[in-house]
Formats: structure tokens, sequence, C-alpha cells
């Protein structure tokens, strides 16, 4: 039962990390590997606000998350749209902005374990015996909702839809008048919008860290990878099989070996099917 449910929260939390890197993708073709950067970076303007601001919990909460967006799109607007198309660029570029963001923050003072956010409900509750705090019980529901939402958003909203357009077809969906540029725009808006919401879910379970951004953006490349790029199903699917295999993992061998975990999955998606579980990618050609 302690496997089962541990296994449950941290397939979800896995999810909540990855959701806004494979929904950039999906729609825009962009890598963002500024996406840990993204993460830690609005983790800390909640904490400025609440620390320094003097704001309550929820204004703070619902700031960081509008600038996280703010950041996202302004980083398209101004930089990625004139390297948009170029795989290698696009890599390189996202990456040196991220590494910027994490090194400026430490280099602007976040260092140590001084930084922590607050639970959105202290204490802890039973299930089948097994005990667990309320802040995982709340990532288990926002994260079912947040994919729930998602769902509904790409299906029934105007702009979800031409979203989705872009993602199936670009180049049918700019015929049809719906702007490439808008559209990657919103979705770099909204994954940098996810990925803080992932920040101030998760990082009340432990501290503000920079070393965290990179491991954020391990974790969100292995579950795509391995799920397959652009694909959303895929990337909750891979989720659920790297978070119960790390909760075995902690369980009968050692935590150490975690991270080993996400990156071993990488190496053998690869080896076997190059284009992950459900990814719609052309196959490695035979070579001779």
């Amino acid at each position: 039962m302690e496997i089962l449910i541990y296994g449950i929260t941290n397939s979800i939390i896995l999810s909540l990390m990855s959701l806004g890197f494979a929904l950039v993708y999906s729609i825009s073709r962009v890598p963002n590997f500024a996406h840990g950067a993204l993460y830690i970076t609005s983790g800390y303007i909640v904490w400025l606000l609440i620390n320094k601001a003097g704001l309550p919990y929820l204004p703070s909460v619902l700031l960081g998350l509008a600038a996280a967006s703010l950041i996202g799109a302004l980083m398209y607007r101004f930089i990625i749209m004139r390297i948009r198309g170029m795989e290698i660029s696009e890599i390189i570029g996202t990456y040196a902005i991220g590494l910027a963001m994490i090194e400026g923050l430490r280099w602007g003072g976040l260092r140590g374990m001084t930084y922590t956010l607050p639970a959105f409900v202290s204490g802890s509750t039973e299930i089948g015996g097994v005990s667990i705090d309320y802040q995982r019980i709340i990532i288990i529901i926002t994260g079912i909702l947040i994919f729930i939402l998602l769902f509904l958003f790409t299906r029934y909203n105007r702009i979800g839809l031409a979203l989705r357009g872009i993602a199936q077809d670009e180049r049918a969906a700019m015929m049809l008048g719906i702007d490439s540029d808008m559209t990657a725009i919103i979705s770099l808006a909204i994954g940098s919008g996810l990925a803080g919401l992932a920040a101030v879910l998760l990082l009340p379970l432990g501290n503000i860290v920079v070393e965290q951004g990179y491991n954020v953006l391990i974790f969100a490349v292995a579950v795509c990878v391995i799920g397959g790029l652009g694909s959303w199903g895929g990337t909750i699917v891979a989720s659920f099989i790297i978070g119960f295999a790390q909760i075995l993992t902690e369980k009968y061998i050692s935590s150490h070996f975690v991270m080993v975990v996400a990156l071993l999955a990488i190496v053998v998606t690869l080896l076997i099917k190059p284009s992950g579980i459900f990814g719609k990618q052309k196959q490695l050609e035979e070579r001779v």
C-alpha cells in the first residue's frame, strides 16, 4: 500500500514537472531547456513576495504564476522567435537563457537551505494505514484537475483549438488564418505558468535551491523522451513508469539511485524505441 500511494504521488509530481515542457514542444516544436530555470525562478519570486513584500500567500502565488508566464512569453518574443526552426540553436539558446537565470539567482544570493515555501495545508492523515501529508494530497488532486482542464481547454476553447491545430499541422493551420508565432507565445506562456504552478505545489516539500532547477529539467526531458516528444498522453504514462520505478528503487536499493533511474530509462528508450512510447516521430532508419 505504501508503494502504491507514494508511487502515485511521485508519478503526479513528475507529470507536473514535465507537463509544461511537453506542452511547449507539442505546440511550437521548441525544446524549452529553460524549463527548470522557470520552475525555480517562479518559486523564488513567490518567496520574495511573501517574505520581502509582505503579501499574503494566495496573491503571491498568483503573481508568481503571472510572472512565470510573462517571462516565458518575453523569451519567445525577443529571443526564441529569431532562432525558431534552427533546432540546435533552439536548444543552445533556451539552455543558455535557463543557465543565466539559475546562475543569476545564485549570484543574487539564493544559496543554502534557508528558502522555503509554506505548505498550503499543514498536517497529515492516514490512507490504508499509510501516513501521507495534506500537501501531497493537494498535489494529487491538483494534478488530476490540471490534466482534465487542459483536455477540455484544447477541445472546447477557441484558443485551445488553435493551439491543437498548430500542433497537428502547422502549415494547414496557418492557411486557415492561425498565427504561428502568436500560438507559440501562448504556448510558452502556458508552459511557463505550468512550471510555476508545479513549483508552488512541490517546493513546500523541500527547499528552494538552484540545483533543483537542473533536476527538474532532467526529469522533464526524461519523461518526454520516454513518453514520446509531443505526446501529452505519453508524458503521463512515462511519469507513472518512472515514478513507480523510482519508488521501488528507493525502497529496495537506495535513494541515491533515484536520478540514475531516470537517466537509465532515457538510454533504454533510445536503444529500443527512439521515438518514445507514443512518439509520432519517424523511427531511425536502418543503416546499410
